[in-house]
């Protein structure tokens, strides 16, 4: 998959409320209440990253748990970490 441009990316995230580009990377905090929250939706996220064989890097932080995805193969964004950060906001939801 091809790394997407930097006027790409910025339109993306104009579809993806609530994340952000760090470098190479897109990254989203996601409230889930409490640690058991955190822990379930980490377990809700398996199903498409293993789908898309696209795995993203978490951390947890009891109440919160960050996403950060990047096409390492790639050496950055590519639209599998668009693709899965929208499939990531409709787990949140």
């Amino acid at each position: 998959m091809a790394l997407l441009t930097d006027s790409e990316i910025d339109v993306a995230l104009r579809g993806l409320p609530g994340w952000s580009r760090a470098g190479q990377t897109l990254r989203r905090e996601f409230d889930c209440g409490d640690f058991r929250g955190s822990i379930a939706f980490v377990n809700r996220l398996e199903a498409p990253a293993e789908e898309m064989n696209h795995h993203p890097d978490l951390s947890i932080s009891w109440a919160t748990v960050e996403v950060t995805l990047t096409s390492h193969s790639e050496g950055g964004i590519t639209a599998g970490d668009v693709e899965l950060a929208g499939k990531i906001d409709g787990l949140a939801n």
